[in-house]
């Protein structure tokens, strides 16, 4: 294997790589096809609840929560992975274990059933797992094999690359849904299935580009105790302490703890909120959202763009609070969309904020960091702050939904975490 120097163009582009990689399962798993095929044989059994400790819990509302019950597995799990994988010097052995644990829990979904929910969830729940800490690994590389001024635009590659790869596959999923003979499958429903099986077969196939150029590290020498076992909680400890002096680092924090939690839930449950929320009349609505998602992965790349030459000109900071203004009208909006046509206009401008804000995010992060050799630490807390957001924005998001019966409501309620986190952006020092 290669061993490049930081800031080579091959070792970045590597790096970037892995998100054309991974992105087909936020795409076709989170975003698109998985949802419909949900809804689908729901509809199909005659039934829109599922029981659970022997209370009927509504089907969107039951997969808000076990999403919500995967992030807070992966929130405690990932202090731990990442202590025992600074003492090993080996965090792309980790990265791959859970890029292999989730490829194949989507192939696990082909085998989704509502007469089998226990398997059905348990493959939906490991998928989940698999996709979001093998990023903890992903992520904590960016400052490894990047330069600071490097950092913004690469971190923007990783995201166009990871929109255009995700679309070429939806595309051919979509083909295969809407015209399932020319294929040789019998249904569409089977097409859902067999799409499943390829984002397995995709996401860990082309990761193996990623992990030929990026680099091991180095073996600890000392024997493996508790303590490092736990040292990832430890050294989430000593970020905490660090940050009561990086005043700047700690107002970032508490700003994206609050908007990643809504803009992670809303990218989570926006095809639900399609399927279930509009009003589609004589429209196919399986073509109707997927045609709304695609519209969404294509405007998100020229988002992504767009936003890193912003963030240049006039800052990551001002940008970002910007983008929380926008991602708040449209919380509000959404509350009054039931016709296609007024869905397909707001998904177009989630689509042109939401691959801005997370890239930015994630390259603010990293410029605000300390000079430090232990970016895994610093990326950790960084991860467990976004996964116990997405804890508490899906389990608020599943219990509105629940209790109201209605998903707008729970939509317009997260729309406020945006404008808290652009009160917060405004506190944080831009130079």
């Amino acid at each position: 294997m290669p061993n490049l120097p930081k800031g080579h163009p091959k070792l970045l582009n590597a790096w970037a790589f892995y998100d054309w990689a991974n992105s087909v399962y936020s795409l076709v798993i989170a975003s698109a096809v998985f949802p419909i095929f949900y809804e689908m044989i729901f509809n199909d059994s005659g039934k829109n609840y599922v029981v659970f400790l022997g209370y009927p819990i509504k089907d969107t509302a039951m997969i808000s929560f076990v999403t919500a019950f995967a992030f807070l597995f992966v929130a405690i799990s990932s202090p731990i992975l990442s202590g025992i994988s600074d003492y090993l010097g080996n965090k792309k052995a980790f990265m791959r274990f859970f890029c292999y644990l989730g490829g194949i829990s989507c192939i696990g979904l082909y085998w989704f059933d509502v007469d089998n929910l226990l398997w059905s969830y348990t493959a939906y729940f490991f998928g989940l797992i698999g996709f979001w800490s093998s990023l903890v690994f992903y992520n904590s590389y960016l400052p490894d094999i990047a330069f600071p001024e490097q950092q913004d635009s690469v971190s923007a590659k990783g995201f166009s690359m990871g929109y255009i790869g995700s679309t070429i596959l939806l595309i051919i999923n979509l083909l295969m849904v809407m015209f399932p003979h020319t294929f040789w499958i019998e249904t569409s429903k089977m097409a859902m299935k067999i799409s499943f099986v390829m984002v397995g077969v995709w996401w860990i196939g082309f990761s193996h580009i990623t992990y030929y150029y990026l680099p091991k590290g180095n073996k600890n020498t000392i024997p493996l105790s508790k303590d490092f076992i736990f040292k990832g909680f430890h050294e989430l400890k000593l970020v905490w302490k660090q940050l009561q002096s990086n005043l700047r680092l700690k107002r970032f924090l508490y700003s994206y703890f609050v908007f990643s939690m809504a803009v992670q839930t809303v990218m989570l449950v926006a095809t639900y909120f399609g399927a279930t929320e509009i009003e589609w009349g004589s429209d196919d609505k399986t073509m109707g959202l997927i045609i709304s998602i695609l519209l969404i992965q294509l405007v998100a790349v020229v988002g992504a763009v767009i936003t890193s030459k912003a963030s240049e000109k006039y800052g990551n900071i001002n940008t970002l609070i910007f983008l929380n203004g926008i991602w708040a009208v449209l919380c509000a909006f959404a509350y009054f969309v039931h016709t296609p046509v007024e869905f397909y206009a707001t998904a177009g401008f989630v689509g042109l904020v939401m691959g801005g804000i997370q890239s930015i995010a994630r390259s603010t992060y990293s410029k605000f960091l300390p000079e430090t050799e232990d970016t895994a630490s610093f990326f950790s807390f960084f991860d467990v702050t976004e996964k116990v957001g997405i804890v508490i924005g899906m389990t608020i998001y599943g219990t509105i939904d629940l209790i109201t019966g209605s998903m707008r409501n729970a939509i317009v309620f997260l729309g406020a975490f945006f404008l808290i986190g652009l009160i917060l952006l405004t506190r944080v020092q831009k130079k």
